[in-house]
């Protein structure tokens, strides 16, 4: 995660290596230097009764490993297979795409890439969601 720059908005909180970290008053950016640093910003957490759908679940245990609540190793294997099983529903390039980056991160142990990239399907599945209910 070397070189990642976070924005955060004025109160906003953020969670860095299982520490809940506020910003001030005004706008600012941080830094974050250390590879491999587990983060989460709050704001786009998703909270345990929202796990209510496939990429939902997916995201989730992403998050968990990010707050250091679940075991990476577990947790990796819980989340290629959850992306073997979107695959067969989200057949599209773009959310191929996605899947796929999500893929090359997680073999490379990068769960906050891996997580960035589900949560891009996620308006998608919420649309597949409401045609199918319909």
């Amino acid at each position: 995660m070397s070189g990642l720059v976070l924005k955060l908005a004025p109160r906003e909180r953020v969670l860095i290596n299982g520490a809940v970290i506020e910003n001030g008053d005004k706008r600012s950016r941080l830094a974050i230097l250390t590879p491999d640093a587990n983060i989460l910003r709050l704001r786009d957490a998703i909270h345990p009764e929202e796990v209510n759908t496939p990429v939902r679940r997916v995201c989730y245990i992403a998050q968990l490993v990010l707050s250091g609540d679940a075991n990476p190793k577990e947790a990796r294997h819980q989340m290629l297979r959850g992306i073997e099983q979107l695959s067969q529903a989200l057949t599209d390039h773009d959310s191929r795409t996605q899947l796929a980056t999500a893929t090359t991160a997680l073999l490379a142990d990068q769960f906050y890439p891996a997580l960035k990239a589900l949560r891009a399907l996620l308006p998608r599945e919420a649309r597949l969601l409401a045609a199918a209910r319909a």
